[in-house]
Order: structure tokens, then C-alpha cells, then sequence
């Protein structure tokens, strides 16, 4: 098996995979051989883990300088010395068939209990591309206070216990600034929406930041 070619215009190719677990998400051992810079060519290991593709949203109410945050226990952050309790944006996997953009409306249902509007996709990244192929595609929306549809809190079959976290957008930058956040994700679209603070850019459409 062969893929993109490397620095010396070699392909890369796949020697070998081994399944290590398989459950929520799949782990699988690679073996490989790639080109690298000074034209050498290199055989590689390597644990990769798949669980699918996710999204991740960051509603914004124009008129408050209002933004939704989720709080829930991550124990991969416990495990690596922090208290485990993160503040992010609303976020989960792509399933079945659906479209992104259902993902994220059905995620901010079920976790923030809000019905979101003007979804606009800010990116589309490797969360984590050492060890995950999972890509998140990013957004911000716009919600107000009449969009609360349910009382949110994830879905409790899944084991999530998830607060809903409203808070001004100077306090979240404030609290990124200071590591009170610290998620990857939720770090780019709250400095997305402070980057359009001075932006001529006319979004959101009801109001700029101040």
C-alpha cells in the first residue's frame, strides 16, 4: 500500500497494520517506510487511533457579547496532571451519514440545549495528527436566549455530565489568556471571534464585537 509521495518523491508505504483494540475508537499498530529530508528512506512505527471525524461550535450572541461553554471531566487531561474539569466549546463526533453541519446542530441540542443560527465553518483541522486521524471542522453560530429549546447536558446514555457555561466574550479570552481554557479547539474559535473585533469583516451581522 502506497500513499503521498515524501520530500524525496517517494511514495509512502504502508508495511504493515496490526489492530490493538478495537471499541469506541480503533488502535492500530503501523508499520511504514518514508523518504525523508536528506533523501534516506526510513522505516517507522507508529499507534494510531481512529474514532471518526468530529465538530466543534462556539455560539455567539451579538446583542449580550455572549458565548456557550460546556464543563465536563476529561480524563485524559486528569491522567496528565490537570484537574480534568476543562471549559470548551460544544463538541462531537460525526455520525453515521450526516453531514457537519447536522453534527453541529445535533451536538448543541443535546449538550447546550440551544438551537443555533448562522453557522458559519471557520476551519477544518487535524485535532491531533501525531496519533489521531480525526479532522474537526470548526464553527461559530449565532443563538439568543429564545433559542433555549432543552436544558442540555449531553446525553446521558453516553456517560456525559455536562454544565452549560454562558459567559462574555472578554471573560472567555480572559480566561484563555490566564489557562483557566485550555483546549486546542476551543482556544482557535475564541480567538477567531476576538479577531473580528477589529475586523472590517461585517460578521456577526447583528452587531460587532465591542
Amino acid at each position: 500500500m502506497t500513499g503521498a509521495d515524501g520530500p524525496g518523491g517517494a511514495p509512502v508505504r504502508i508495511v504493515s497494520e496490526q489492530v490493538l483494540a478495537k471499541g469506541w475508537a480503533t488502535i492500530k499498530r503501523v508499520v511504514f517506510e518514508l523518504t525523508v529530508r536528506d533523501g534516506s528512506r526510513r522505516t517507522l512505527t507508529r499507534e494510531i487511533q481512529d474514532h471518526g471525524h468530529g465538530v466543534a461550535v462556539l455560539p455567539f450572541d451579538p446583542e449580550r457579547q455572549t458565548v456557550l461553554l460546556v464543563r465536563q471531566f476529561r480524563l485524559a487531561a486528569h491522567l496528565a496532571g490537570h484537574d480534568g474539569w476543562l471549559i470548551e466549546a460544544c463538541a462531537g463526533i460525526i455520525e453515521n451519514d450526516e453531514s457537519a453541519e447536522d453534527a453541529v446542530r445535533r451536538e448543541a441540542a443535546e449538550e447546550l440545549g440551544y438551537r443555533l443560527h448562522d453557522l458559519s465553518a471557520v476551519c477544518n483541522v487535524f485535532s491531533s495528527p501525531g496519533a489521531l486521524t480525526e479532522r474537526m471542522v470548526l464553527y461559530t453560530a449565532h443563538y439568543t436566549p429564545t433559542d433555549r429549546i432543552a436544558d442540555g447536558g449531553g446525553a446521558a446514555g453516553e456517560g456525559e455530565d455536562i454544565e452549560v457555561v454562558e459567559m462574555n466574550i472578554e471573560d472567555a479570552s480572559a480566561k484563555l489568556a490566564n489557562g483557566d481554557i485550555v483546549d486546542a479547539k476551543t482556544a482557535i474559535l475564541i480567538q477567531h471571534l476576538r479577531s473580528l473585533a477589529g475586523s472590517r469583516e461585517a460578521w456577526p451581522p447583528r452587531g460587532p464585537l465591542r
